[in-house]
């Protein structure tokens, strides 16, 4: 006879597996490089400078 086989670590093991596949995809996906992200950013502070810039003072 085999040794034993816990089921719920396999099934845990499956399902870790398949969750890890799943953010890789997402991640290729939807991922952002870093230098994407900095330029973003960098472009989002610049409007918001130029529009603080444009204010009326009364």
């Amino acid at each position: 006879m085999g040794k034993p086989v816990n089921l719920n670590r396999y099934r845990k093991d499956k399902a870790r597996a398949d969750q890890k596949a799943r953010a890789d995809q997402n991640a290729v996906k939807f991922g952002r490089s870093k230098a994407e992200k900095t330029l973003e950013r960098t472009r989002a502070e610049k409007a918001a400078r130029d529009l603080d810039g444009h204010e009326r003072d009364e």
